[in-house]
């Protein structure tokens, strides 16, 4: 019987360093430099920006184009400067993840729930996930860029009336 348990109590232990192991070896494998993307430096100036083509519809303003600089590769959130025309209105939408916006050029207005903010150059704003949101820029005026990093993949939720 003696040897039944001692048997026994080494093939847990066994068990539980093989566990153990695999954990391990999951966990490297996952989050070791060979499975991320390695950070690469970035400079860019806003005047040399390779700039998508003017999109918009749906909701987002006719002319919008944008800049994608990356990727968190564990997120799967973009980094991406956007370019408003004067004039132009983003409709009111919410997007599963956090947003971080920087105004790095121009003047707008954000709605954020029910508080609305006039905002210029140097400003920024955090839009907390699942909070309607809408953009206007002033007419008459300069288009508006703004600096965006997303916590999570993009997704629009339009508020219908």
């Amino acid at each position: 019987m003696k040897n039944l348990l001692t048997i026994e109590s080494n093939f847990r232990g066994m068990l539980l360093i093989t566990v153990l192991i695999i954990t391990l070896y999951l966990s490297i494998s996952m989050d070791g430099p060979s499975a991320q993307q390695v950070t690469q430096p970035l400079a860019v100036n806003l005047d040399e920006l390779d700039w998508g083509p003017p999109g918009g519809g749906n909701g987002s303003p006719a002319g919008l184009r944008t800049a994608r600089q990356g990727v968190d590769p564990k997120t799967g959130g973009q980094t991406y400067y956007a370019m408003f025309p004067a004039g132009s209105h983003f409709d009111l939408h919410w997007h599963t993840y956090d947003e971080h916006v920087v105004v790095v050029k121009g003047e707008l207005t954000i709605e954020l729930g029910d508080e609305v903010y006039e905002l210029s150059t140097g400003s920024y704003i955090v839009i907390p996930g699942k909070l309607n949101h809408s953009w206007d820029v002033p007419e008459g005026g300069d288009e508006a860029v703004i600096l965006v990093r997303r916590a999570g993949p993009a997704d629009f939720h339009y508020v219908t009336d």
